[in-house]
């Protein structure tokens, strides 16, 4: 099975090349792979202590800052290498709290590369945000007897390790030393394949969106607080071209409202896009407060064209529909939820713990169409005050 996977994941790279002529992306991942093995014993310097954190993109990266805080308070000779797997991770981890040390992509899951890897690194400990269990790099740490976690850590009954076919990927699990895991499923699923060094220690992403929270109530941000000044506000975050449609055919139907958008792609394809479909909508980053503050009260909708911005905006908002529930990759709903915003999310959101949970408790609803959003948008304007108390509480005690 080793080298069907071998195979398989070196065609994976054939094809990213490939895909690398025409998708803005891909290029990003090609290229930011080219002669790492240079580029990684250039940051690492000798003698230090490494301790290597992988994430496979910004939001475990998000996830995982806590604990990269914790650990270098703790012991600040560390030097803290972080890797990510996607070009997003990579492009905007500099816009958040600057403790990285160095910052590198993850180089393709090949036994050699792996090896090489580990090698140049020699980290006194690995930690893996949530999930990406490369086979051959959990390999190469055993084989050099470092101390591998996982944290946040969150398994489900479809995934590969669970299958009877996933005996190669399960073996690899088991390279890892302690796995923290978020729920008590996820710890029953590892001991249903006899992996027992697991604790429920739940989502780092709760300790961080309070951090956030708390780093964001120090200032006001007075464009956007003279943009929603007196009006109730949906923020349309992390957005995809389905959800920005859907509040396009809702709109004039959900009353005077000030909508704020601010998209999970910042390109200026994707921002023309939007602008298209939205003429009359301000951009965050031509705005200045002083010269264009009557215009921004006057305004109906803002897009918040840049990164960085989204976390600390829902503190303006009234409610949130966030992005990626058609794709099955919905964005961050613990981020509004601790600003007490009842939530709005597409169908796709079995994978995602929190979401379901705020389905259960009323805090969130369901939508599909521009239809059924209108609805479960006045169902939640009509007690959003109530809900959001009632949601900030319960975060805070979870």
């Amino acid at each position: 099975m080793s080298l069907i996977y071998t195979f398989l994941i070196r065609c994976y790279g054939v094809l990213l090349h490939v895909a690398s002529w025409f998708h803005p992306k891909a290029k990003a991942w090609v290229f930011g792979r080219q002669q790492w093995e240079t580029k990684l014993r250039a940051q690492i310097p000798v003698g230090r202590k490494v301790l290597w954190f992988h994430c496979a993109s910004l939001g475990e990266f998000d996830q995982g800052l806590p604990l990269m805080k914790s650990m270098m308070e703790e012991d600040p000779s560390l030097f803290l290498l972080v890797s990510f797997f996607s070009p997003s991770g990579m492009e905007h981890y500099q816009k958040r709290e600057p403790m990285l040390d160095a910052a590198c992509y993850l180089p393709l899951d090949t036994l050699h590369n792996a090896r090489t890897f580990v090698q140049i690194v020699q980290p006194v400990k690995a930690v893996f945000v949530k999930y990406e269990f490369w086979p051959n790099f959990l390999r190469a740490l055993s084989e050099q007897d470092i101390e591998t976690i996982a944290v946040s850590a969150i398994f489900r009954p479809k995934q590969i390790y669970f299958r009877w076919y996933g005996g190669f990927f399960r073996r690899a699990l088991k390279h890892v030393h302690h796995f923290h895991v978020q729920n008590e499923a996820s710890k029953n699923l590892l001991e249903s394949i006899g992996i027992q060094n697991s604790t429920v220690s739940g989502d780092l992403r709760y300790k961080r969106v309070f951090q956030a929270k708390e780093l964001a109530m120090q200032t006001s941000n007075e464009l956007l607080a003279t943009f929603t000044s007196g009006s109730s506000t949906l923020i349309l975050g992390s957005s995809w071209p389905k959800e920005e449609g859907i509040v396009k055919d809702a709109l004039p139907k959900l009353g005077p409202i000030k909508l704020i958008i601010a998209p999970h792609d910042v390109s200026e394809s994707h921002i023309a896009a939007i602008q298209a479909l939205f003429p009359n909508a301000l951009r965050y980053t031509e705005l200045d407060i002083t010269r264009d503050a009557a215009q921004l009260a006057n305004a109906q909708i803002l897009i918040i064209d840049c990164i960085g911005q989204l976390s600390a905006a829902y503190r303006y908002g009234t409610i949130a529909f966030i992005g990626g529930g058609f794709t099955g990759n919905l964005h961050n709903t613990l981020e509004p939820a601790v600003y007490g915003l009842p939530l709005l999310f597409g169908p796709k959101h079995s994978k995602f713990p929190e979401a379901e949970l705020f389905l259960q408790k009323g805090f969130a609803l369901e939508v599909t169409n521009a239809t059924d959003f209108s609805e479960a948008f006045h169902i939640l304007q009509n007690k959003a005050s109530a809900l959001g108390s009632e949601m900030e509480a319960f975060v805070a005690s979870d």
